[in-house]
């Protein structure tokens, strides 16, 4: 008996070995948990505490609205409209038959059938997440009524999207950013600083079941909206433009035309219309062709109507003067001791004044005066009126033209470059050297945007005029604009650009291209350049028309000028230009 309770007794303790294993493993327990604990804190301190701060935080970025850019009128071109994301946190929302029956409304207003937007609503085999897209871009009004429903869970992000009221109208002036709102072309890209903006950001503190800590208060950064630009151009004339070049696709299906608008006394684009065109609202619809700004980035050889640069050099050096007549039949001319072969003419001249060498446009006659000035001085002349340079108009893919330097020249060239052959130029740049003698013979910086603003109409940034440089005296681009009117005459080359109640100066062009490697005889590029009234300057208007389809060769003034003549037409009538008479009886009133 007495044994049997020892060994009970002995049994109700732990062996010294057992006792000693258990110690052990308790012991390396607690070591583990140090260690863990050590690393965790020590090790691992900075990382782990970001870990939590990021479980325990949401940072979301509020996002700013990119600027405006209207036209000269204020008329808006490209704006940003706020639209909304609509999502559901299924942890939030509880499928009671209260917030099923409003979920209803919610899906008559999202087109969605009711099924499909309970079954988003609810988490499936996976864990509930925090945000599921319900809709993409919903209207605030649409919003509005969904939020006015307050059902718990169901949230909106705001965001904006780009949007083209005007449509094609400018497109590639205007520009486009992408569906990643990134700027791809036009004033979009090259004032996408301004127009940016910078973004704000909104922080909260949520605890382990995910509600907000009320002892933490939301820090928040408002987004910085972005700045507002005002372009030079005038929607009005633009829509003329685009509707001219509409009629020449359809009369001569080119391979591509260009019209150009400017107040030559400031050298702000009014107009800046290229066919083909594409609507930026649906950019992705079209292909690179149409997406080309031709006016800057596609060059031809201008043909004559870079003869004003001869000419203007030859009288502005003194070398000639405008009743000094040429022999416009010869077939050579000396220079520098050779006789060189002279361009063909359309038909025979004769013997012509300069004056009558403008109004004929003789290929012979341009070139003699060429060949009086010199290879240097009519380089530095064709450089001086923007050839072979870019015009810094601002747009990107503008490309400089072609213009050789006098190393560069063959035998023929100071023959050839005087009628505008072995040189290449862009539409604009053709365009702003008649400005030249539009302007009292400076060059005017061409310029799509007159001023960056903000949301209170504050002016940031001003773009006034500026000359760049003095081209000729004013006294001879009187004399250069009192010729150019006789080309648009009965008796010139331009007398479908005549314009009722306005004397116009301009200059027809007719150039053959070049097709691989030689002139074509039947493609060719025609194009007009002028402005009105001729004595007082208002409008300067270019028409490019490149590989008209019709029978015979496609002239400068038989299918440029037209267009030229309607859009002048309709655009003094729009701006309220005094005729030629009613200016001068206005100035004898103001005489007496």
């Amino acid at each position: 008996m007495r044994r049997r309770r020892q060994s009970s007794a002995s049994s109700i303790f732990i062996s010294p070995k057992r006792f000693a294993f258990v110690a052990s493993a308790v012991a390396l327990l607690f070591c583990a948990v140090a260690c863990r604990l050590y690393f965790l804190h020590v090790v691992r301190g900075p990382e782990s505490a970001e870990t939590t701060e990021k479980a325990r935080s949401r940072f979301d970025v509020i996002k700013a609205r990119r600027g405006d850019i209207t036209d000269s009128r204020g008329n808006i071109m490209a704006t940003s409209r706020p639209v909304i994301d609509l999502g559901v946190d299924q942890i939030d929302f509880k499928p009671t038959p209260e917030n099923l029956e409003k979920l209803k409304t919610v899906a008559s207003l999202l087109s969605m059938p009711h099924e499909e937007l309970a079954e988003k609503c609810s988490p499936k085999n996976s864990e509930p997440l925090r945000w599921e897209k319900l809709a993409d871009s919903l209207p605030e009004p649409v919003y509005e009524r969904i939020a006015s429903l307050k059902i718990k869970g169901i949230y909106g992000n705001r965001k904006y999207v780009r949007a083209y009221p005007q449509g094609r109208l400018a497109s590639h002036a205007v520009g486009f950013v992408n569906r990643e709102f990134s700027p791809v072309m036009g004033i979009e890209k090259q004032f996408d600083f301004y127009m940016r903006g910078q973004d704000g950001w909104i922080e909260t503190e949520r605890d382990g079941r995910r509600r907000e800590r009320p002892e933490f208060r939301e820090r928040k950064v408002k987004p910085a909206d972005g700045l507002n630009v005002q372009l030079t151009i005038d929607s009005a004339i633009q829509e003329m433009a685009q509707r001219q070049l509409a009629k020449i696709a359809r009369e001569y299906n080119p391979d591509f035309a260009s019209i150009i608008v400017s107040d030559p006394s400031t050298g702000y684009i009014l107009a800046m219309a290229s066919s083909p065109d594409f609507d930026p609202n649906d950019f992705n619809k079209f292909g690179q062709d149409a997406l080309r700004n031709r006016a800057i980035s596609d060059q031809y050889e201008p043909g004559s109507t870079f003869k004003i640069v001869p000419v203007s050099a030859a009288l502005n050096e003194g070398a000639v003067g405008p009743e000094d007549k040429f022999d416009c039949n010869a077939q050579t001319a000396m220079y520098k001791g050779k006789a060189l072969r002279l361009p063909k003419e359309a038909h025979p001249m004769g013997t012509l004044t300069v004056r009558d060498i403008v109004r004929k446009s003789s290929n012979k006659g341009s070139a003699q005066l060429g060949m009086i000035i010199g290879e240097k001085t009519l380089y530095d002349y064709a450089s001086a009126f923007g050839y072979g340079k870019k015009t810094d108009i601002g747009l990107t893919g503008e490309i400089a033209g072609t213009l050789h330097k006098v190393s560069e020249w063959d035998g023929l060239t100071i023959t050839r470059l005087p009628m505008g052959h072995a040189v290449a130029a862009t539409p604009l740049q053709v365009h702003c050297a008649m400005g030249v003698i539009a302007n009292q013979g400076i060059y005017m910086q061409p310029q799509l945007v007159r001023r960056v603003y903000d949301s209170d109409g504050e002016t940031k940034i001003l773009y006034p005029p500026r000359g760049v440089r003095r081209v000729v005296s004013a006294k001879i681009a009187a004399l250069m604009g009192e010729m150019l009117s006789e080309v648009v005459s009965d008796d010139g080359t331009a007398r479908r650009a005549q314009l009722k109640g306005f004397k116009v100066a301009g200059k027809t062009g007719t150039s053959q291209k070049i097709i691989n490697g030689a002139y074509s005889t039947r493609r060719h590029v025609a194009s007009f350049t002028g402005f009105f009234p001729a004595q007082r300057p208002r409008l300067l208007i270019t028409v490019v028309v490149d590989s008209p389809r019709m029978n015979g060769v496609g002239y400068g003034g038989v299918v440029a000028a037209p267009a030229f003549r309607e859009l002048a037409e309709q655009a003094a009538k729009y701006l309220g230009i005094q005729t030629d008479e009613e200016f001068e009886k206005k100035v004898a009133w103001k005489g007496l």
